[in-house]
């Protein structure tokens, strides 16, 4: 059965559906929307997913539109390796992690880079610094999960790191292409053992693949 996803360059939801199948050594075929051309409010496209979002993934005559609900998807279609444990404690603590983890962090991050990335900010403002503290405090959680295990999701890379990954590795891109800037926030770089977890991340087979390809072009 063929999978087929739609997604945006850059954007986190869908990101954490391609690491998700990345982790589990997947294939699919990729529908690469334009955001910037509305290509999700094609009728096209809202014939399958009417709230024109991204991602959307479909496997035959069924198709499911929320990051989340494919994680779980994928998990009982696609059992090994899982993305939420082996057993039952296993689950309940990786959904936990991961629901914090959707709950909070998007939010954090969004709160620094969006008005970096998308309104041109170019200086640390008053907002801008009660976000980075706010982001911070969304970094040290997501340390303390790492105290004990070489990725969020326990032993091995799960759920929890998925949905986890793309804010990181976004909040990464701006200290690497604002560098003044992040410093006046005290976000300079990542905290040690956060930076470690991306590396291990970025070494799985697959992860490379699921890079925003406007990374790669403006490169």
């Amino acid at each position: 059965m063929t999978l087929e996803f739609w997604t945006v360059s850059g954007a986190p939801s869908p990101w954490r559906v391609a690491l998700a199948m990345a982790f589990k050594g997947l294939t699919y075929d990729v529908h690469m929307l334009s955001a910037a051309r509305k290509e999700h409010k094609a009728d096209a496209y809202l014939a399958l997913n009417p709230r024109d979002t991204v991602p959307t993934l479909k496997a035959g005559d069924h198709t499911l539109g929320h990051s989340i609900a494919i994680l779980a998807w994928l998990d009982r279609m696609h059992p090994t390796p899982p993305l939420f444990g082996q057993t039952p404690e296993d689950a309940a603590t990786i959904w936990q992690r991961t629901m914090e983890i959707f709950d909070h962090l998007p939010t954090a991050t969004s709160g620094v880079l969006s008005p970096i990335f998308f309104d041109g900010v170019m200086r640390a403002t008053d907002t801008l610094h009660t976000a980075a503290d706010t982001l911070r405090a969304e970094l040290s959680y997501l340390s303390g999960l790492l105290a004990d295990d070489p990725f969020l999701s326990g032993a091995h890379p799960g759920a929890a790191d998925a949905v986890a990954f793309p804010h990181v590795r976004l909040l990464q891109r701006a200290i690497d292409t604002k560098p003044r800037l992040m410093q006046e926030l005290r976000l300079s770089a990542l905290p040690a053992d956060i930076a470690a977890w991306v590396t291990r991340i970025e070494a799985l087979p697959g992860v490379e693949q699921t890079f925003p390809p406007h990374w790669a072009e403006a490169a």
